[in-house]
């Protein structure tokens, strides 16, 4: 049974927001060997579209298209949330099982009335202000993408392509997803609940042979990780390195495993049902209280807490109860 997606664009809408997810839906049809998605590109009163990067698209009335799931490309807030494209996306809605935005797709959606009481993502340079500007709705900036009920939105540029992979999986399982991430070239996958900006870009070092020891730590943390197994990823003597890896990211190269473990454990916690105990040891800690100091210090509260502050946004999956809003 065939499902099929209907993008719709405003006037400044991103490319890559476009790109990005077609591409995914393209590349299962392709392995499917069959055109189990449908895909149309879709407007309040269809015609030419004007994106960034100089490209405009043709695109048909979304009254005339109907679809499964409609998803919202994210591009300039303002154009996006005119009254026409409000009133077009709330009637394609009515007759989709699902709606999606892409980064700052959400914008639309909130102001259509989509998110009320629901949790929520974006790109997170726009979270604040969503979140500011609509404070019905729960903004989670730290994640990837979400699923609440038939509700998706995701961060911005390439985090679309995590929420399709994630689609995909959903609808033929984590083997085909897996075949289209290889296809795309692109990690399978992100899971929604990895934050936009991870510890290891928020700390940009500038030469290889940093980066190359973060990531071989990054790939490594159950194990243990002294300065001298880093230097050698790095093709540096321990002195060497120590100077430039403090010089570079601002840390010594313990607090620097630490919150990459932290940042995993916090994964972990947030997605699974696993014991705080399992988790540390599972991301390299030596016990749970050991861990315990390293959430303190990195998020000013234990596991525990953590644990419970994302289980308190709740797991949306009432929602489809009240579909579409009446808003």
């Amino acid at each position: 049974m065939s499902t099929s997606f209907a993008f719709y664009l405003c006037d400044g809408f991103q490319l890559l927001d476009l790109a990005g997810p077609m591409a995914a839906l393209d590349a299962a049809n392709r392995l499917l060997e069959e055109d189990f998605y449908g895909i149309a590109l879709v407007s309040s009163g269809g015609g030419f579209m004007q994106g960034d990067a100089t490209v405009g698209l043709e695109t048909q009335p979304a009254a005339s298209v109907p679809a499964d799931t409609v998803v919202v490309v994210g591009g300039r807030i303002d154009p996006m949330r005119k009254p026409d494209n409000v009133a077009a996306i709330r009637h394609a809605a009515s007759g989709a099982g699902s709606v999606a935005s892409i980064c700052t797709g959400a914008f639309l959606l909130a102001e259509a009335g989509f998110l009320d009481g629901r949790r929520a993502t974006t790109h997170w340079q726009f979270a604040q202000t969503l979140q500011e500007q609509y404070p019905q709705v729960k903004v989670d900036a730290d994640r990837i993408f979400i699923n609440d009920g038939p509700i998706w939105t995701s961060a911005g540029m390439t985090a679309g392509i995590d929420l399709m992979l994630a689609r995909i999986e959903l609808d033929h399982g984590p083997e085909r997803a897996k075949a289209v991430s290889r296809e795309l070239v692109v990690y399978h996958r992100r899971p929604g609940g990895q934050s936009q900006y991870a510890a290891i870009s928020e700390m940009e070092p500038q030469t290889d042979r940093i980066r190359k020891a973060l990531t071989f730590a990054r790939d490594h943390l159950s194990e243990s990780l002294p300065i001298e197994r880093l230097a050698e990823a790095a093709c540096l003597s321990m002195r060497q390195f120590g100077r430039l890896f403090t010089k570079e990211t601002g840390e010594t190269p313990a607090r620097a495993i630490e919150r990459l473990r932290c940042e995993a454990a916090r994964i972990r916690l947030r997605d699974g049902r696993e014991p705080i105990a399992v988790v540390a040891r599972a991301v390299g800690f030596v016990d749970a209280e050991r861990m315990r100091c390293a959430f303190v210090r990195s998020y000013g509260h234990p596991p525990q807490t953590q644990r419970r502050l994302d289980q308190s946004m709740g797991s949306g999956r009432e929602a489809f109860m009240c579909w579409p809003p009446s808003r």
